[in-house]
């Protein structure tokens, strides 16, 4: 069975299965959705816990092995795997597919994973996971809808923010979910539970936006104008240098600039982006860029790059 993260509290408060496969990269919606499972099993007299983590050179004989031993005392129990990689090989996929087969009664088992690829999202040993217990994917909060989950969260936890306080919050933390979390938890501290206001979120939120040259690079080719031109403020602060901000910039452009040639030329854009080998995570922003900006546009932004760089590198 498959649940969405905002429909796991209820379940639990019905019932608990007696395996969860959990998978997602991002770390704060795996650790309080494990958390969350962790209180409920503990709740109903799951009282011991035992950790594997797979790791190079796993023994996956490990897990059947917790599987065939009654927990000491015969509690209940606990059985967590960590599987980071989201990857457990054909040993591992064996070895889960005959755990599911018979799952002793006395233990769930919670299984951690890392992102799935497309592959092993259609693989024997998920539709195996699936159909033994639950599944919840974690995915990231949509930049769309971070000011709504940060809304919730602050009125969860007692808070009335003002609209501005919510966006402001949201700008400051750039999708950095645990950021958000932790800002959230400082500002009820600082404020307590009750109204709070943009100055009050100003004053008190330090700037977790996790800025780098390569996010840059890919909020300039989704055309963000003024997202861009914090980001560019926010790594001048951090003392990063411009010529390597020049570099990520100038090779992107020279990249664009060669399909946007050849689409001039009347290929098409998917064909193309095929030849350069581009990521599919990558192929909407580069064919919306493409779509964007003409030829004559990219080589007069290589112009521009080249005039920069002989300024950038120019003695003083």
């Amino acid at each position: 069975m498959q649940l969405r993260p905002d429909q796991l509290d209820a379940h639990l408060k019905k019932t608990l299965a007696p395996v969860y496969f959990l998978t997602g990269d991002d770390p704060l919606l795996m650790t309080e959705a494990a958390d969350a499972l962790r209180a409920a099993a503990r709740a109903r007299g799951y009282t011991d816990r035992e950790v594997l983590s797979v790791e190079s050179g796993f023994d996956w004989d490990q897990l059947l092995a917790a599987a065939g031993n009654l927990s000491l005392f015969a509690e209940q129990r606990i059985l967590e795997l960590r599987l980071p990689t989201g990857k457990p090989g054909d040993a591992g996929a064996k070895a889960l597919r005959a755990y599911v087969e018979r799952p002793p009664e006395d233990t769930v088992l919670i299984i951690l994973a890392g992102k799935l690829d497309a592959s092993a999202r259609k693989s024997k040993w998920v539709q195996a996971l699936e159909q033994a217990g639950v599944m919840l994917t974690l995915w990231p909060v949509d930049a769309h809808k971070l000011p709504a989950w940060i809304r919730q969260r602050m009125q969860d936890r007692g808070l009335k923010p003002e609209p501005e306080a919510v966006a402001l919050l949201a700008e400051r933390v750039e999708g950095n979910l645990m950021a958000a979390a932790q800002e959230i938890e400082k500002l009820l501290l600082l404020q307590g539970p009750g109204p709070l206001s943009a100055a009050a979120v100003q004053a008190a939120v330090a700037d977790s936006a996790r800025f780098d040259v390569f996010g840059l690079v890919d909020t300039a080719l989704a055309g963000e104008v003024a997202r861009s031109q914090r980001m560019l403020t926010a790594l001048r602060g951090e003392g990063v240098e411009p010529v390597l901000i020049l570099w990520a910039l100038a090779r992107e452009i020279r990249s664009l600039a060669a399909m946007a040639r050849e689409v001039a030329q009347g290929t098409a854009a998917g064909q193309v982006m095929a030849k350069y080998r581009v990521w599919e995570s990558r192929k909407q922003p580069i064919g919306a860029a493409l779509g964007r900006l003409r030829l004559p546009q990219w080589r007069r932004l290589l112009r521009q790059a080249a005039e920069l760089d002989r300024v950038i590198t120019s003695p003083p």
